[in-house]
Parts: structure tokens; sequence; C-alpha cells
């Protein structure tokens, strides 16, 4: 997989960088794993607005992805790599040899015809989905399960990998992409080797309406408005905030405030809290 750049031939080509979807081998979705899916825009059941800037996009169906795994022991065949509008991730299309089809997320490195497997005692190798106590340390895995057959809820992001750090009694360390570290159950399933298309980590949108077309709405500094819209507006010309520090716009510490709860029952999970990341490097706006 790779980038494309644009020459400049209009201000939205200028910056645009995009993935050249090379990777990807079918452009219809298999039918019978999609699902409508109603976009709430931001919306309550009430039509009040409980998220700013959300609203407008494409229509969108959604892929049903197997983050269980739970077929274990039937060998699958990869048969093609599908975009997925909900996620940055590809999906890869698995013909099970009893004739199910499942989506999955779709591993850096498989292409049609790799064969995958689910199951304590499948072989270590991309893809296969097994135990947190059957991975050999220092591998990396995706799609990690926090809670027994519940399913894959943490790194599935594109390009993201979870490294097996250390295992003792009933619990396996993970060094998670935040850097944190982190206790997880030895019988949470994982699968092995990393999520593709991390390179869309170099991409750029270019304008504004691509944006528009991802359901994203503009937002609009509050050192702009008028002071009965936002804690930071009014003022003549370029005024300051006019408090200790950024807040949001409803009078709460913004940038850099922590919002986890201190006394939340994982907690005692966490062996090592992640890197903060400075204001700078986030590269966080005035709300």
């Amino acid at each position: 997989m790779a980038i494309r750049t644009y020459r400049p031939y209009t201000p939205g080509t200028r910056t645009r960088v995009v993935t050249d979807f090379s990777e990807v081998t079918e452009r219809k979705p298999e039918r019978s794993l999609l699902v409508p899916k109603h976009r709430l825009k931001g919306r309550n059941n009430r039509g009040v607005i409980t998220c700013r800037h959300r609203g407008g996009g494409h229509k969108r169906l959604y892929r049903i992805v197997d983050f269980r795994r739970n077929k274990h022991g039937i060998k699958a065949k990869v048969a093609a790599i599908h975009y997925d509008p909900h996620r940055n991730a590809r999906l890869a299309l698995l013909f099970y040899s009893d004739g199910e089809k499942r989506y999955i997320l779709a591993p850096a490195g498989i292409s049609i015809g790799y064969e995958v497997v689910s199951g304590p005692d499948s072989p270590i190798e991309t893809g296969n989905a097994m135990p947190l106590s059957s991975i050999p340390l220092g591998s990396s895995v995706h799609c990690v399960e926090i809670y027994p057959g519940k399913g894959g809820q943490m790194v599935r992001t594109a390009g993201g990998s979870a490294q097996v750090m250390a295992k003792e009694g009933d619990y396996v360390a993970l060094r998670l992409p935040s850097t944190e570290v982190r206790l997880v159950r030895r019988e949470c399933y994982a699968t092995l080797g990393e999520v593709g298309n991390s390179e869309i980590r170099n991409t750029s949108l270019g304008k504004a309406g691509r944006r528009r077309w991802l359901g994203r709405r503009p937002q609009v500094r509050g050192a702009v408005m008028n002071p009965c819209d936002h804690p930071h507006g009014g003022g003549e010309g370029k005024a300051p905030v006019g408090r200790a520090g950024p807040v949001t716009p409803w009078g709460k510490p913004a940038l850099g405030l922590k919002t986890r709860k201190k006394n939340k029952p994982s907690n005692k999970f966490v062996v090592r809290k992640r890197r903060r990341i400075s204001k700078r490097s986030r590269g966080g706006r005035d709300s």
C-alpha cells in the first residue's frame, strides 16, 4: 500500500494526500454482511444537539465485523480485501471451509488466498486469533478482548498493535499503542500481527468539503463568538480568554484536564499510565 499526492491544480489538490487503495480488491461489499445504520447526527431522542459539529455526510451501510473470532479450529481463506467507511482499517472477507462468510479487520501483510484460523491450538501466524496465554512474549497483537468472549475492543485502529510484555498468574501484561501497560485476563482472545493500512496517518483531506462528506460540520473558535455563546467570546479586537486557562463552552477546563475517574474499577489493571502528550504536540484548538 502507498499514498498518492496531487499536483496543485486547485486549492483542494494542493495539500491532498490519499491512499491509493491498491490493497482493496473489490468495490462492492458482501451483501449478506450489510445492515442499515441510522446516523444520529449529534442529536438525542428529542432531536436536541448533544454533540456539536456532527451532521450531513454520505449515506453508509454498516459492515458486520467478527470481533469474537469464535469459530475455533475451522480454517478460513481470505477471499477479498474491502473498504469500510466506518473505520480507517480495511476489512478482510473470509470464506470458512463450512461455507460461512465473515469480515475481520485486515492485518498487515495478508492477501487473497491467505489462510487464517482461530483457537487455542492455532499456529503462531499473522491473522490467527488465540488466547493471550498461547501467544509468545514479545509478539504484536491487535483486536484484544477486555472481557473473555465479548469480542475485541482494544487496538483496532489502522496501523495499531500491542505488545505482549509479561505473563503472571491469570493476567498478561500488554503495552498498548498509547504506551500504557495494562493487565488483561489470560483467556482473552487477541489476533496476531498489526492492523493494516498504517499509511493512513500520512494522509491529508486537502479541503473542508471532504470533511463534510465524512459527516463533520465546521468548528468555530470560541474567541470569535459573542459572550452569550462562549466564555472566550466578546471583547474588542483580539482579546484574551479572560480566565486562568481555556475552557469549554460550558465553563469546564479544557486542553489538558484529565477526565478519567479517579476511582474507576479498571484502574487496578493499569500497571503504568500512558505517556502524557503536551498541548503543543497534540495540536489542540481553542474550544
